[in-house]
């Protein structure tokens, strides 16, 4: 018994020298578990250079994680999880966090960088004063098309793609309040109408888009317009510029009924373990020149005036995608419609892919 309590032992001493050469590396690397950072982002939303950056210059170790759609976001931080020090949704998202109580306050003291913000990305409804939400990316929704596949048809309005000549041509991004606005668009309806009526007849005229549409896809969007294999797809702005640079048979607009202007801001969740970090990396993410870095290789819309300055002039002054308020006022940001109207639309959504099938 004795030498079996001696055995034991030794190993319990082994064990624990291990454990503290194996913390202690991590401590000189600057990755104990209260020095790091934890980011819930979209998918392919940050230059992974800037994040290697932001390690190197704080010690801080980056864990990053991506979903698809604001509403599997919001699902994961409410079940609690995984302790996110960062989230990044969309405005009417912001606005039902924080009608649920699932956000921190941001300290603007902490973001002096704050200042490089054009004024028009602050304060705005779904955050006044930007009480806990600091401005990422900016862009609007609209149709990417293809000009060698559809030849001299030109597409102007949202109402267009009902045309025949466009069966199987059609790719849709796999979004409720996507597709449901654009519904409600092409019957000049407000993309946040709540009367149930409007919602009905929007969704019985996408029942009529069907024949058209190839698929309803997430970020295989980009993949399958690039290898030409559709001819209109129905994007984010971002999406579209990005395969445009690198494409010179694509086109964008945004349609003349009216779209979505969407903006994305950095959140910083009550369940946060590091908001410190949070603060930190909110800053180093709206220095000028990491925002047009961050914007050249995403390439939606930085809300960063300054940023402007260190990026291609003839990026700048597209207003496909810097819009003017001639534009931007057909547009309207999404807004938080309650939790029984968006399970409305979600609904209405559903039945509509069924019947895609």
């Amino acid at each position: 018994m004795k030498k079996l309590i001696q055995a034991l032992a030794a190993v319990l001493i082994v064990s624990f020298a291990l454990l503290y050469i194996v913390s202690g590396l991590n401590s000189s690397q600057g990755y104990t578990s209260g020095n790091t950072l934890t980011i819930f982002n979209w998918g392919d939303y940050i230059d992974a250079d800037l994040v290697k950056k932001f390690e190197q210059e704080t010690g801080i170790k980056v864990i990053y994680e991506t979903f698809d759609s604001n509403e599997a976001m919001m699902t994961k931080i409410e079940q609690g999880g995984t302790a996110y020090d960062i989230a990044v949704p969309s405005e009417y998202a912001i606005e039902k966090m924080k009608e649920e109580d699932l956000l921190l306050p941001v300290d603007h003291s902490k973001i002096p960088n704050l200042k490089y913000i054009d004024q028009r990305f602050m304060d705005l409804p779904f955050d006044p004063g930007n009480e806990y939400s600091i401005p990422y990316f900016w862009g609007t929704v609209g149709i990417l098309y293809n000009t060698d596949i559809l030849g001299d048809k030109k597409i102007t309005s949202w109402n267009d793609l009902w045309d025949p000549e466009l069966k199987n041509q059609i790719l849709l991004i796999d979004g409720a309040r996507e597709v449901m606005g654009m519904g409600l668009n092409s019957l000049h309806y407000s993309l946040n109408d709540k009367n149930k009526d409007h919602l009905t007849e929007a969704k019985e005229k996408l029942d009529g888009l069907t024949p058209n549409i190839k698929a309803i896809v997430g970020d295989e969007i980009r993949m399958l317009m690039e290898n030409d294999e559709a001819g209109i797809g129905v994007v984010w702005s971002g999406t579209a510029q990005e395969l445009m640079w690198e494409k010179d048979n694509l086109e964008y607009v945004v349609p003349e009924e009216g779209s979505n202007l969407w903006f994305d801001n950095m959140v910083i969740p009550k369940t946060a373990k590091n908001p410190e970090a949070a603060h930190q990396f909110m800053n180093f993410i709206l220095d000028p020149e990491n925002a047009a870095q961050n914007t050249e290789y995403v390439g939606y819309s930085t809300p960063n005036k300054e940023a402007l300055k260190y990026m291609d002039e003839e990026t700048t002054t597209d207003e496909r995608f810097y819009p003017d308020e001639e534009l931007t006022a057909r547009l309207e940001v999404y807004e938080n419609l309650g939790k029984k109207m968006l399970a409305y639309y979600n609904e209405l959504y559903l039945e509509f892919k069924m019947h895609k099938k």
